[in-house]
Protein backbone atom coordinates (compact mmCIF):
# COMPACT_ATOMS: atom_id res chain seq x y z
CA UNK A 1 0.00 0.00 0.00
CA UNK A 2 2.88 2.23 0.84
CA UNK A 3 4.26 1.86 -2.70
CA UNK A 4 1.05 2.46 -4.22
CA UNK A 5 0.11 6.00 -2.26
CA UNK A 6 3.86 7.40 -2.89
CA UNK A 7 2.98 6.40 -6.74
CA UNK A 8 -0.60 7.88 -6.42
CA UNK A 9 1.13 11.26 -5.28
CA UNK A 10 4.05 11.04 -7.39
CA UNK A 11 3.43 9.49 -10.83
CA UNK A 12 0.31 11.70 -12.02
CA UNK A 13 1.66 14.88 -12.39
CA UNK A 14 5.23 12.93 -14.07
CA UNK A 15 2.92 10.86 -16.94
CA UNK A 16 1.36 14.40 -17.33
CA UNK A 17 4.75 15.85 -18.28
CA UNK A 18 5.18 13.01 -20.58
CA UNK A 19 2.10 13.59 -22.28
CA UNK A 20 3.02 16.77 -23.25
CA UNK A 21 6.60 16.10 -24.69
CA UNK A 22 4.96 13.41 -26.94
CA UNK A 23 2.23 15.81 -28.10
CA UNK A 24 4.60 18.26 -29.33
CA UNK A 25 5.45 17.49 -32.78
CA UNK A 26 8.24 19.26 -33.58
CA UNK A 27 9.94 17.85 -30.33
CA UNK A 28 11.34 21.59 -29.99
CA UNK A 29 12.23 20.17 -25.96
CA UNK A 30 14.23 17.41 -25.59
CA UNK A 31 13.91 14.50 -23.31
CA UNK A 32 17.20 14.91 -21.71
CA UNK A 33 16.54 18.76 -21.48
CA UNK A 34 13.14 17.85 -19.41
CA UNK A 35 14.74 15.66 -17.26
CA UNK A 36 17.39 18.73 -16.19
CA UNK A 37 14.59 21.20 -16.01
CA UNK A 38 12.67 18.47 -13.65
CA UNK A 39 15.55 18.05 -11.87
CA UNK A 40 15.62 21.83 -11.31
CA UNK A 41 12.24 22.24 -10.05
CA UNK A 42 13.05 19.27 -7.29
CA UNK A 43 16.10 21.23 -6.49
CA UNK A 44 13.45 24.72 -6.24
CA UNK A 45 11.22 22.53 -4.11
CA UNK A 46 14.18 21.42 -1.90
CA UNK A 47 15.09 25.06 -1.15
CA UNK A 48 11.36 25.49 -0.13
CA UNK A 49 11.65 22.79 2.32
CA UNK A 50 13.93 25.16 4.23
CA UNK A 51 12.81 28.68 2.85
CA UNK A 52 9.41 28.40 4.17
CA UNK A 53 9.86 27.54 7.65
CA UNK A 54 12.53 30.26 8.12
CA UNK A 55 9.90 32.71 6.71
CA UNK A 56 7.18 31.54 8.80
CA UNK A 57 9.39 32.17 11.82
CA UNK A 58 10.79 35.35 10.59
CA UNK A 59 7.33 37.10 9.71
CA UNK A 60 5.89 35.41 12.96
CA UNK A 61 2.74 34.13 10.48
CA UNK A 62 0.55 31.51 11.18
CA UNK A 63 0.51 28.40 8.72
CA UNK A 64 -2.49 29.10 7.45
CA UNK A 65 -1.83 32.68 6.44
CA UNK A 66 1.54 31.95 4.88
CA UNK A 67 0.18 28.72 2.84
CA UNK A 68 -3.20 30.98 1.63
CA UNK A 69 -1.15 34.37 0.73
CA UNK A 70 2.96 34.19 0.87
CA UNK A 71 3.52 30.91 0.63
CA UNK A 72 2.23 30.54 -3.34
CA UNK A 73 3.89 34.21 -4.19
CA UNK A 74 7.40 33.02 -2.99
CA UNK A 75 7.22 29.11 -4.76
CA UNK A 76 6.15 30.66 -7.59
CA UNK A 77 8.88 33.24 -7.98
CA UNK A 78 11.39 30.46 -7.41
CA UNK A 79 9.62 28.19 -9.93
CA UNK A 80 9.31 30.76 -12.13
CA UNK A 81 13.17 32.02 -12.27
CA UNK A 82 13.90 29.29 -13.42
CA UNK A 83 11.65 29.87 -16.63
CA UNK A 84 13.01 33.38 -16.91
CA UNK A 85 16.49 32.27 -17.05
CA UNK A 86 15.63 29.80 -19.91
CA UNK A 87 13.62 33.12 -21.58
CA UNK A 88 16.86 35.50 -20.99
CA UNK A 89 19.38 32.71 -22.59
CA UNK A 90 17.29 32.19 -25.28
CA UNK A 91 16.23 28.55 -24.69
CA UNK A 92 12.56 28.85 -24.89
CA UNK A 93 11.57 29.51 -28.59
CA UNK A 94 7.65 28.75 -28.90
CA UNK A 95 4.82 28.33 -26.54
CA UNK A 96 5.10 24.72 -26.86
CA UNK A 97 8.73 25.00 -25.13
CA UNK A 98 7.35 27.52 -22.81
CA UNK A 99 4.47 25.36 -21.58
CA UNK A 100 6.63 22.45 -21.55
CA UNK A 101 9.49 24.10 -19.11
CA UNK A 102 6.98 25.56 -16.81
CA UNK A 103 5.55 22.21 -16.50
CA UNK A 104 8.49 20.50 -15.76
CA UNK A 105 10.21 23.10 -13.38
CA UNK A 106 6.35 22.87 -11.13
CA UNK A 107 6.32 18.57 -12.40
CA UNK A 108 9.52 18.52 -10.40
CA UNK A 109 9.01 20.67 -7.55
CA UNK A 110 5.67 18.52 -6.87
CA UNK A 111 7.70 15.33 -6.68
CA UNK A 112 10.17 16.39 -4.50
CA UNK A 113 7.42 18.07 -2.17
CA UNK A 114 4.57 14.75 -2.59
CA UNK A 115 8.08 12.53 -1.81
CA UNK A 116 9.01 14.45 1.14
CA UNK A 117 5.53 14.93 2.84
CA UNK A 118 5.19 10.81 2.30
CA UNK A 119 8.19 10.51 4.49
CA UNK A 120 6.78 12.84 6.96
CA UNK A 121 3.44 12.07 6.97
CA UNK A 122 3.84 8.10 6.54
CA UNK A 123 0.43 7.80 6.13
CA UNK A 124 -0.60 5.81 3.25
CA UNK A 125 -4.22 7.23 2.71
CA UNK A 126 -4.93 6.69 -1.47
CA UNK A 127 -7.82 9.19 -0.91
CA UNK A 128 -4.86 11.69 0.29
CA UNK A 129 -2.62 11.28 -2.09
CA UNK A 130 -4.78 11.24 -5.23
CA UNK A 131 -6.44 14.44 -4.19
CA UNK A 132 -2.05 15.53 -3.67
CA UNK A 133 -1.14 14.08 -7.12
CA UNK A 134 -4.01 14.43 -9.28
CA UNK A 135 -4.44 18.15 -7.15
CA UNK A 136 -2.05 19.78 -5.71
CA UNK A 137 1.19 18.34 -7.90
CA UNK A 138 -0.60 19.06 -11.49
CA UNK A 139 -1.22 22.60 -10.19
CA UNK A 140 2.09 23.60 -9.61
CA UNK A 141 2.72 22.16 -13.03
CA UNK A 142 0.27 24.02 -14.17
CA UNK A 143 0.82 27.40 -12.48
CA UNK A 144 4.41 27.49 -13.82
CA UNK A 145 3.22 26.44 -17.21
CA UNK A 146 1.11 29.45 -16.94
CA UNK A 147 3.55 32.07 -16.18
CA UNK A 148 5.81 30.51 -18.65
CA UNK A 149 3.48 31.08 -21.49
CA UNK A 150 2.36 34.10 -20.48
CA UNK A 151 5.81 35.25 -20.15
CA UNK A 152 6.44 33.75 -23.82
CA UNK A 153 4.09 35.69 -25.34
CA UNK A 154 5.23 38.87 -24.00
CA UNK A 155 8.54 38.33 -24.55
CA UNK A 156 7.51 37.95 -28.35
CA UNK A 157 5.13 41.25 -28.51
CA UNK A 158 8.41 43.69 -26.85
CA UNK A 159 11.51 41.69 -28.07
CA UNK A 160 12.65 42.02 -24.72
CA UNK A 161 13.44 39.40 -21.79
CA UNK A 162 13.75 42.06 -18.87
CA UNK A 163 11.90 41.51 -15.93
CA UNK A 164 9.10 43.72 -16.22
CA UNK A 165 8.43 41.03 -19.14
CA UNK A 166 8.16 38.27 -16.41
CA UNK A 167 6.57 39.47 -13.58
CA UNK A 168 2.97 39.22 -14.84
CA UNK A 169 3.35 35.64 -15.26
CA UNK A 170 4.52 34.80 -12.10
CA UNK A 171 1.77 37.39 -10.44
CA UNK A 172 -0.59 35.36 -12.77
CA UNK A 173 1.06 31.86 -11.25
CA UNK A 174 0.77 32.96 -7.86
CA UNK A 175 -2.90 33.60 -7.81
CA UNK A 176 -3.90 30.13 -9.22
CA UNK A 177 -1.52 28.79 -6.70
CA UNK A 178 -3.16 31.17 -3.65
CA UNK A 179 -6.56 30.13 -5.48
CA UNK A 180 -6.05 26.41 -5.16
CA UNK A 181 -4.57 26.99 -1.18
CA UNK A 182 -7.99 29.11 -0.11
CA UNK A 183 -9.98 25.86 -0.98
CA UNK A 184 -12.92 27.85 -2.39
CA UNK A 185 -13.83 24.37 -3.48
CA UNK A 186 -13.28 21.29 -1.77
CA UNK A 187 -10.27 19.37 -2.59
CA UNK A 188 -11.84 17.17 -4.66
CA UNK A 189 -13.69 19.46 -6.77
CA UNK A 190 -10.91 21.63 -7.44
CA UNK A 191 -8.84 18.50 -8.43
CA UNK A 192 -11.46 17.75 -11.09
CA UNK A 193 -11.38 21.36 -12.42
CA UNK A 194 -7.72 21.43 -12.69
CA UNK A 195 -8.30 17.75 -14.74
CA UNK A 196 -10.32 19.48 -16.66
CA UNK A 197 -9.51 22.90 -17.48
CA UNK A 198 -5.66 22.02 -17.67
CA UNK A 199 -5.86 19.44 -21.12
CA UNK A 200 -8.34 22.50 -22.68
CA UNK A 201 -5.41 25.17 -21.71
CA UNK A 202 -2.41 22.88 -23.08
CA UNK A 203 -4.60 22.12 -26.01
CA UNK A 204 -5.42 26.15 -26.85
CA UNK A 205 -1.33 26.58 -26.32
CA UNK A 206 -0.49 23.93 -28.50
CA UNK A 207 -2.78 24.45 -31.50
CA UNK A 208 -0.84 28.42 -31.82
CA UNK A 209 2.36 27.30 -31.04
CA UNK A 210 1.95 25.03 -33.94
CA UNK A 211 0.53 27.24 -36.16
CA UNK A 212 3.03 29.58 -35.66
CA UNK A 213 6.18 27.31 -35.76
CA UNK A 214 4.69 26.42 -39.21
CA UNK A 215 4.15 29.89 -40.41
CA UNK A 216 7.63 31.06 -39.16
CA UNK A 217 9.28 27.47 -41.13
CA UNK A 218 7.38 28.11 -44.26
CA UNK A 219 8.09 31.78 -44.57
CA UNK A 220 11.19 31.93 -42.94
CA UNK A 221 12.69 28.80 -44.94
CA UNK A 222 12.04 30.25 -48.92
CA UNK A 223 13.50 33.53 -47.64
CA UNK A 224 16.53 31.76 -46.26
CA UNK A 225 17.09 30.21 -48.99
CA UNK A 226 16.60 32.69 -51.27
CA UNK A 227 18.80 35.05 -49.55
CA UNK A 228 21.62 32.47 -49.28
CA UNK A 229 21.50 31.65 -53.05
CA UNK A 230 22.15 35.38 -53.84
CA UNK A 231 24.90 35.71 -51.37
CA UNK A 232 26.62 32.70 -52.81
CA UNK A 233 26.19 33.09 -56.63
CA UNK A 234 27.81 36.81 -55.89
CA UNK A 235 25.09 38.90 -56.96
CA UNK A 236 24.56 40.39 -53.70
CA UNK A 237 26.25 43.90 -54.70
CA UNK A 238 23.08 44.35 -57.17
CA UNK A 239 21.37 43.93 -54.54
CA UNK A 240 20.26 46.67 -51.66
CA UNK A 241 21.77 44.71 -49.18
CA UNK A 242 25.03 45.12 -51.42
CA UNK A 243 24.47 48.52 -51.45
CA UNK A 244 24.46 48.87 -47.90
CA UNK A 245 27.24 46.79 -47.13
CA UNK A 246 29.24 49.04 -49.63
CA UNK A 247 28.55 52.00 -48.01
CA UNK A 248 29.37 50.86 -44.79
CA UNK A 249 32.89 50.54 -46.65
CA UNK A 250 33.10 54.35 -45.47
CA UNK A 251 32.82 53.34 -41.83
CA UNK A 252 34.31 49.93 -41.48
CA UNK A 253 37.45 48.88 -42.61
CA UNK A 254 36.87 46.81 -45.67
CA UNK A 255 37.86 43.00 -43.93
CA UNK A 256 35.13 44.13 -41.73
CA UNK A 257 32.66 44.36 -43.90
CA UNK A 258 33.93 40.93 -45.77
CA UNK A 259 33.16 39.46 -42.38
CA UNK A 260 29.81 40.94 -42.41
CA UNK A 261 28.95 39.43 -44.98
CA UNK A 262 30.15 36.08 -44.06
CA UNK A 263 28.49 36.25 -40.82
CA UNK A 264 25.03 36.72 -42.56
CA UNK A 265 25.92 33.52 -45.14
CA UNK A 266 26.79 31.20 -42.25
CA UNK A 267 23.80 32.46 -40.22
CA UNK A 268 21.43 31.87 -42.76
CA UNK A 269 22.96 28.41 -43.26
CA UNK A 270 23.08 27.37 -39.85
CA UNK A 271 19.52 29.01 -39.81
CA UNK A 272 18.12 26.52 -42.72
CA UNK A 273 20.24 23.55 -41.23
CA UNK A 274 17.78 24.38 -38.04
CA UNK A 275 14.15 24.65 -39.92
CA UNK A 276 15.21 21.56 -41.91
CA UNK A 277 15.87 19.22 -38.67
CA UNK A 278 12.53 20.95 -37.13
CA UNK A 279 10.73 19.35 -40.32
CA UNK A 280 11.85 16.52 -40.64
CA UNK A 281 10.83 15.80 -37.16
CA UNK A 282 7.68 16.74 -37.67
CA UNK A 283 7.68 13.90 -40.44
CA UNK A 284 8.50 11.94 -37.95
CA UNK A 285 12.16 11.08 -39.13
CA UNK A 286 15.06 10.72 -36.43
CA UNK A 287 17.80 13.31 -37.40
CA UNK A 288 21.33 12.30 -36.49
CA UNK A 289 23.52 15.39 -35.27
CA UNK A 290 25.30 17.04 -37.64
CA UNK A 291 29.62 17.37 -36.60
CA UNK A 292 29.64 20.40 -38.61
CA UNK A 293 27.30 22.66 -36.82
CA UNK A 294 29.38 23.00 -33.98
CA UNK A 295 32.32 24.50 -35.69
CA UNK A 296 30.49 26.49 -37.81
CA UNK A 297 28.96 27.62 -34.68
CA UNK A 298 32.02 28.62 -33.87
CA UNK A 299 32.52 30.35 -37.02
CA UNK A 300 30.02 32.52 -36.59
CA UNK A 301 30.31 33.36 -32.83
CA UNK A 302 34.48 34.13 -34.19
CA UNK A 303 33.07 36.64 -36.94
CA UNK A 304 30.57 38.16 -34.21
CA UNK A 305 34.12 39.41 -31.78
CA UNK A 306 35.69 40.43 -35.05
CA UNK A 307 32.94 42.45 -36.42
CA UNK A 308 32.22 43.84 -32.73
CA UNK A 309 28.61 45.36 -31.14
CA UNK A 310 29.10 48.60 -33.34
CA UNK A 311 29.63 46.68 -36.22
CA UNK A 312 26.73 43.81 -35.21
CA UNK A 313 24.40 46.82 -34.59
CA UNK A 314 25.16 48.56 -38.02
CA UNK A 315 23.66 45.05 -39.33
CA UNK A 316 20.42 45.51 -38.09
CA UNK A 317 18.64 47.46 -41.25
CA UNK A 318 19.74 44.47 -43.74
CA UNK A 319 19.56 41.25 -41.66
CA UNK A 320 18.37 41.47 -38.13
CA UNK A 321 18.34 38.19 -35.71
CA UNK A 322 14.61 38.13 -33.83
CA UNK A 323 13.76 35.62 -31.42
CA UNK A 324 12.96 33.06 -33.07
CA UNK A 325 16.61 32.76 -34.77
CA UNK A 326 18.31 33.37 -31.27
CA UNK A 327 16.27 30.40 -30.35
CA UNK A 328 17.21 28.27 -33.27
CA UNK A 329 20.93 29.00 -32.42
CA UNK A 330 20.63 28.16 -28.77
CA UNK A 331 18.97 24.74 -30.40
CA UNK A 332 21.73 23.87 -33.04
CA UNK A 333 23.95 24.15 -29.99
CA UNK A 334 22.21 21.64 -27.83
CA UNK A 335 22.29 19.11 -31.17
Amino acid sequence: LYAVCLGLGVLPVLVFLVSLVLLDSYKLVKLRLVLGVVAAGAAVGALCLYLNPWLLATLDLDTATYTRFLGPGVEELLKGSVVALALWRRRIGFLVDAAVWGFAVGAGFAAFENSHYFVVLARPEPVLWILRGFGTAIMHGGATALAAVLAKQLADRFDSVAPPVVLPGLVLAALVHAAFNHFYLSPALSTLLLLVVLPLLFTLVFRASENATRHWLGSGFDSDQELLEIITSGQVSDTPMGEYLHDLKSRFPGPTVVDMLCWIRVHLELSIRAKGVLLMRKAGFAVAPDPEVGERLEELRHLEKTIGPTGMIALHPIYRMGHHDLWQMSHLEGE
